[in-house]
């Protein structure tokens, strides 16, 4: 099983953030968290990379069955969506979203299939959405 649900755009990195926010949103996301890992490593380790932001998209009545299902899902929560500056193509930005069977894998709890299998058909939407 591969971690993540992927794609490539032709786009700048802040337009495909644009427009993954956007798609997104489109699913029923809301990004509750955002990290600016490259300023972040700049700021305290004073080392250069290629744009990365990882947003914390979250679902919020997918994410309440989840947590009723398992109250510890918590830890793993919300579904980080990465969108970074391809290093070996500058003009590509890549999207990636965790795949959420991961969940279902780490927990080993049957109940969160079902859940995780309607996150993951979201969060192929609004990946597929970001490919047209």
């Amino acid at each position: 099983m591969s971690i993540a649900l992927a794609t490539h755009l032709r786009a700048s990195f802040d337009d495909a953030v644009a427009l993954t926010r956007e798609a997104l949103a489109d699913q029923g996301f809301g990004v509750l968290t955002e990290i600016d890992v490259k300023a972040t490593l700049k700021n305290k380790l004073d080392e250069d990379m290629e744009n990365y932001l990882i947003l914390g998209a979250c679902n919020p009545p997918l994410a309440h069955r989840a947590i009723d299902v398992q109250r510890q899902i918590g830890l793993l929560l919300p579904c980080n969506v990465v969108v970074r500056t391809d290093p070996g193509d500058p003009e590509t930005t890549l999207v990636e979203a965790m795949n959420p069977q991961l969940l279902v894998d780490v927990t080993e709890e049957p109940g969160l299939k079902p859940i995780a299998d309607e996150v993951g058909s979201k969060l192929k939407a609004a990946i597929d959405a970001l490919s047209r």
